[in-house]
């Protein structure tokens, strides 16, 4: 059977187990709960100047600690900000820290992982070794010391939270290339003459997509976290910008007169984390069945 021949038939049953998955994905309640929650978060994110009726950072101390309200629906902070408007643009540092970091872990991991899975031997020792020693500590641990060693800036926060993603990347689409190196259409591929580049990005990469993208929603909400940890600890976003992290920093001292300037950030950084593992768990059960029956 030609490499042809093969490719061909698996578009065929990829195009009907795509429209079989995309309606499995439809009936999971949870999924689409989680979907719907992380697209208003983009959204929010893409078009916070038009969402937020305030200048975040414009203090008004004739109304601080101003309570929820008509003119002010999250209330005001110690210096009168407007909450709805901090947490707005909060969402946007979170949103694109979460994107920004993912990405850039994908543009490092995923060529790492394919060359170590497709070639193995020395390569595979090198890649797998530098992949354990940055296991070996915890990915919050990494992260804030990464930022640390970068300098406190929301630049350098994204830079440490992605290459702290790495060594997940790595293992996933090292196992992905593993598993995929011996299917009949690749090994058809190699015996037609393939070079090593079709067969890694033309038959290998495609067909691993499925698992890098349960990886992808898995990775945000990690990012989001990480995010607001390292402004919280005074090593992302910088005062006076709006961050979920920095507006919880600041509200340590006002917990009992006034608790929805943490109520409400918190409640962000919950709900966004949330939806986008809520959309991973849904990806996960419809795109790895193997996973969704352990």
């Amino acid at each position: 059977m030609t490499t042809a021949v093969l490719t061909t038939l698996g578009r065929i049953r990829s195009a009907g187990a795509g429209s079989g998955k995309l309606r499995a994905l439809r009936k999971n309640r949870l999924a689409m709960t989680g979907g719907v929650i992380a697209a208003v978060f983009v959204l929010v994110a893409l078009f916070a100047p038009l969402v937020a009726p305030y200048d975040p950072a414009r203090p008004d101390f004739a109304d601080a600690l101003a309570a929820p309200g008509w003119s002010h629906w999250l209330g005001t902070d110690d210096l009168g900000r407007d909450q709805l408007s901090r947490v707005v643009y909060g969402a946007r540092a979170s949103m694109q820290v979460g994107v920004v970091a993912v990405a850039l872990a994908f543009l490092v991991g995923v060529p790492l992982g394919l060359l170590a899975g497709y070639y193995g031997k020395f390569t595979d020792s090198v890649v797998s070794r530098l992949t354990d020693t940055m296991l070996a500590f915890p990915f919050l641990v990494l992260a804030v010391g990464l930022a640390a060693v970068l300098g406190p800036s929301l630049t350098n926060a994204t830079i440490a939270i992605g290459i702290s993603q790495i060594p997940a990347v790595i293992r996933i689409t090292r196992a992905e290339t593993l598993r995929l190196r011996h299917v009949d259409y690749v090994a058809a591929a190699v015996a037609n003459g393939g070079g090593d580049a079709t067969v890694l990005f033309r038959h290998i990469l495609p067909n691993a997509t499925s698992a890098l993208t349960v990886q992808a929603t898995v990775g945000i909400p990690a990012a989001i976290i990480g995010e607001a940890l390292l402004s919280f600890l005074g090593l992302g976003v910088q005062p006076p910008e709006a961050s979920l992290g920095v507006m919880l920093s600041g509200a340590q001292s006002f917990l009992a007169p006034a608790p929805w300037m943490a109520v409400f950030p918190g409640l962000a950084v919950v709900a966004a984390t949330l939806a986008f593992n809520l959309l991973g768990d849904g990806l996960r059960d419809v795109l790895d069945p193997r996973g969704a029956t352990r």
